[in-house]
């Protein structure tokens, strides 16, 4: 199996990205990863040569690049390149933490999307209470959608929570304003009558104040409110570890306090960390694509690779391919 990382992509390219997959080729020996950016740089911090491959280039698509714009005219990005192996059939996905418009703009134009999937989805898995998590699409590939995206977002989630997750009849559930069948507007409603009869075990309505209990295993949403879903998550999570920070550092009791619950707190902060569920995946598309958190470290960046591993292992493209076949041949 062959992988793609843009080794220059994110806050902290190459060093963590390098280390990543330094980290990766030790703990899988069924992968070859393709380094693609600048060769000495990437070098500082290679250890291990074996199962490794440098494709060099200076050019970059940075953060603040117009996205389509970007990737049409940087044809030699690392980004670019790394999706280019994937469309030429000379990798099986990619990983990028640069850019996240540019890297759904390179998925799109360079590896394609799967033949009836009229939307890609970008979805992360997010942490819960229990520590199982949830997929959560869209997150904002896509600001508009209709009932029918919807349907192939759930479809695409189920099959991966299933595959590449190991989740036994993922249970799905549709973002709303409440529980109840006739709640939200229109494309929710209308969603909602679509999904009762998807090939999917649809279990209704879920409210965002349940999401972190773990009400479902796959979050179907449109991506503009997936989006605000999402960073509302992040933004609440860093606030309440602040808060609890300053709480526990604010006297001489509350530290000796904060010492004796270290323990408890480091289990929770692990918990909650994303970094252990992999990056964001591009789902509709011919091949894995993964968009890592973009101040991934090299654990991040381990994991982002995992993930794409497991949905090469799994052909979890090619099922979702053969899943929207099926369906098309029943509605028609």
């Amino acid at each position: 199996m062959r992988l793609a990382v843009d080794a220059m992509g994110g806050d902290n390219a190459p060093k963590e990205i390098v280390l990543g997959a330094m980290k990766a080729i030790e703990k899988y020996n069924d992968i070859h990863i393709v380094l693609v950016g600048n060769e000495s740089k990437i070098r500082e911090y290679l250890t291990n040569e074996e199962r490794i491959e440098i494709i060099h280039t200076e050019e970059v698509i940075l953060g603040t690049d117009e996205p389509v714009r970007a990737v049409r005219r940087k044809k030699t990005a690392s980004m670019v390149l790394a999706a280019q192996l994937v469309a030429d059939g000379k990798a099986d996905g990619c990983i990028s933490a640069g850019n996240t418009g540019a890297l759904m703009a390179a998925g799109l134009f360079v590896v394609g999307r799967i033949e009836g999937i009229e939307r890609p989805a970008l979805a992360p898995t997010l942490p819960t209470i229990g520590g199982e998590g949830f997929l959560l699409l869209d997150v904002g590939a896509n600001a508009d959608a209709k009932p029918e995206h919807l349907v192939q977002y759930a479809i695409m989630g189920s099959i991966y929570s299933e595959k590449a997750r190991g989740i036994t009849s993922p249970r799905v559930g549709l973002l709303n304003i409440g529980t109840e069948e006739k709640k939200g507007n229109e494309l929710v409603r209308n969603t909602y009558e679509l999904l009762k009869d998807a090939d999917i075990n649809f279990v209704g309505n879920v409210e965002s104040r349940d999401l972190l209990d773990g009400v479902a295993d796959v979050i179907v949403a449109d991506g503009f409110t997936g989006n605000m879903v999402l960073k509302t998550i992040e933004g609440t999570a860093m606030s309440v570890f602040k808060m609890l920070k300053t709480a526990l550092t604010s006297s001489f009791k509350s530290k000796m306090a904060a010492a004796v619950l270290k323990p408890d707190l480091a289990v929770l902060k692990n918990k909650m960390d994303y970094t252990e569920y992999g990056g964001a995946g591009l789902f509709g598309l011919k091949a894995p694509v993964i968009k890592a958190h973009g101040s991934s470290d090299a654990n991040a960046v381990f994991n982002s690779i995992r993930q794409a591993r497991e949905m090469v292992e799994k052909d979890v493209s090619g099922t979702i391919k053969t899943a929207v076949e099926k369906r098309d041949s029943v509605t028609q």
